[in-house]
């Protein structure tokens, strides 16, 4: 089945082309430069940006694949006026192409993503159930049992703030501009990865799965004001490393109470090749394994992934039955 999926849930506008799990076709339009000046995403901004964009996109998409056999988009998590956006559009062309409407939590997209395969079939994973899941994006830091397919439990989340959330502002705070995330990771490199502060590692001694990153950042916050004019590079570093010590600590805690060592990691912040090397060490010591999206494209928000858990909702016959009543759930969960 050919599906035309739409993701408009935060601050890029995108669409693609899928047939299961191959790719035909992806256009993202990003926003960064829009919201860059203001230091994070502008509600209003983001929202006129996608309005606008949104026809383009598609058109890019389908340009070479005028045939497609249903519409999938994102309903949620994300920015209640941005998934407006796409919802709506997709609404308009199922409705005009008579096509079946499938609606598709953003996270499952970032789950798939190190199983989406280019238009040629590559990579070629085959899935081995269960996997021990992470979502780590500047939304969303969380433990899911990925069963099997469109089947999730939730074992660990996120009290406050996500852990790119909390890279971002980190990087406000030193005046490195937005997104922060990839600054420190540079700067963080540049001094070879060094944790001369010793921030805190927050919950590592609680028993459940679940994160805090907002007392981290209180405490970057008053560092900053006791002793400022500190050396960025290491001070970046030094936090970078707080954050990422802290989902490798956690993530070694779930594998001992789960006993799944087969790892699957999508959202923005595994973009970070520091991250992606310390979950490597970590799954050679236990003997597991674990899989990244295979592009690069895969670690934000991108439509493709959404495309890809459309199909398997699609295989199982998983369509919005009353298309007018589906609505955003800016607060989605699995």
């Amino acid at each position: 089945m050919r599906i035309l999926a739409i993701d408009t849930s935060c601050d890029e506008t995108a669409a693609a082309v899928v047939e299961g799990r191959r790719v035909l076709s992806n256009v993202i339009y990003s926003q960064i430069l829009i919201h860059k000046k203001w230091g994070g995403v502008v509600p209003s901004l983001a929202k006129r940006a996608h309005e606008e964009k949104i026809d383009f996109v598609i058109k890019e998409a389908t340009k070479n694949f005028r045939q497609f056999d249903a519409v999938a988009v994102t309903q949620g998590p994300g920015l209640a006026v941005a998934l407006e956006v796409g919802i709506k559009k997709a609404k308009e062309l199922a409705k005009e192409y008579h096509k079946k409407l499938i609606s598709v939590n953003h996270l499952e997209g970032h789950i798939y993503s190190p199983f989406v395969q280019n238009s040629q079939g590559n990579p070629k994973l085959d899935f081995k159930f269960p996997y021990l899941a992470l979502v780590i994006s500047g939304g969303h830091t969380e433990f899911v049992i990925f069963k099997n397919h469109l089947d999730y439990e939730v074992i660990g989340s996120t009290l406050d703030d996500a852990a790119g959330e909390a890279l971002d502002k980190a990087a406000k705070l030193l005046n490195l501009g937005y997104p922060g995330g990839p600054v420190l990771e540079r700067l963080a490199k540049e001094v070879e990865n060094v944790d001369n502060y010793g921030f805190p590692r927050p919950m590592l001694k609680s028993r459940d799965l679940n994160f805090s990153f907002s007392g981290l950042k209180t405490s970057f916050y008053y560092f900053l004001k006791k002793n400022p004019g500190g050396p960025v590079k290491e001070l970046a570093s030094s936090f970078q490393e707080a954050v990422l010590d802290t989902i490798i600590k956690k993530t070694e805690k779930a594998i001992r109470q789960t006993g799944i060592n087969r790892l699957v990691v999508g959202g923005g912040v595994i973009a970070n090749l520091r991250l992606r090397q310390l979950f490597r060490n970590l799954v050679n010591k236990s003997q597991g394994e674990v899989l990244f999206p295979s592009y690069k494209y895969l670690t934000g928000d991108n439509a493709a992934m959404i495309g890809v858990v459309a199909s398997f909702k699609a295989e199982r016959r998983v369509f919005v039955q009353d298309a007018d009543k589906l609505d955003r759930i800016p607060r989605m969960v699995l």
